[in-house]
């Protein structure tokens, strides 16, 4: 059986509990995040589009560290979109600047129809280092 490793940030949100699922899984060298949204401590979408993509990104941040990784260590990263056309140019402003240099992660943009209220989710693999 492979062993796993549930992870989960200091400042845990309410939807881990509400949902029943872990922040990420840490498998041997690697950590699995789940799908990160622009959430607020209750659970509750952050109604700002960028503000959205900022806490989503900032909860992976916890999330990784968590984890024992960084940007850095992400070598896989897919994001969901539920209106892509209008949201990119803003997705790609917040991305760019997380991602500043290369060698940049692989990357799936997917546009979707749903995400539980919110408009934007990020879901990565990393490598955990040492």
């Amino acid at each position: 059986m492979t062993q796993r490793e549930a992870i989960f940030p200091a400042a845990r949100h309410a939807l881990y509990e509400t949902h029943g699922y872990s922040a990420a899984i840490k498998s041997d060298n690697l950590l699995f995040v789940s799908g990160q949204v622009g959430s607020r401590d209750d659970g509750s979408p952050e109604p700002d589009f960028e503000a959205q993509v900022r806490l989503a990104f900032a909860n992976l941040e916890a999330t990784l560290s968590a984890g024992g990784c960084g940007f850095d260590d992400i070598v896989d990263l897919t994001t969901f979109h539920t209106d892509p056309e209008k949201q990119f140019e803003t997705i790609m402003d917040v991305k760019r600047e997380m991602f500043a240099h290369a060698p940049f992660p692989n990357w799936t943009a997917l546009g979707v129809t749903w995400l539980a209220g919110f408009d934007f989710e990020i879901k990565v693999i990393a490598r955990i280092p040492g």
